[in-house]
């Protein structure tokens, strides 16, 4: 398993969500990025979600 990194922020530049996470391979780390996100009410917040090697997975600002 890889560890990812997914971060959102308020729009001051505040961070609100820093949290690494477990996945098999990019595609499933997207998935539960995109899952946690929205459990926790921040699809619209801007967000990145970044792989081990620093890839981009998920963005939104």
């Amino acid at each position: 398993m890889k560890t990812y990194k997914l971060t959102a922020f308020e729009t001051n530049g505040e961070k609100i969500l820093d949290e690494s996470f477990n996945a098999d391979h990019d595609v499933a780390a997207k998935e539960l990025g995109e899952k946690l996100l929205s459990e926790k009410n921040l699809v619209e917040k801007t967000h990145r979600c970044t792989s081990p090697s620093g890839k981009l997975l998920l963005f939104h600002s």
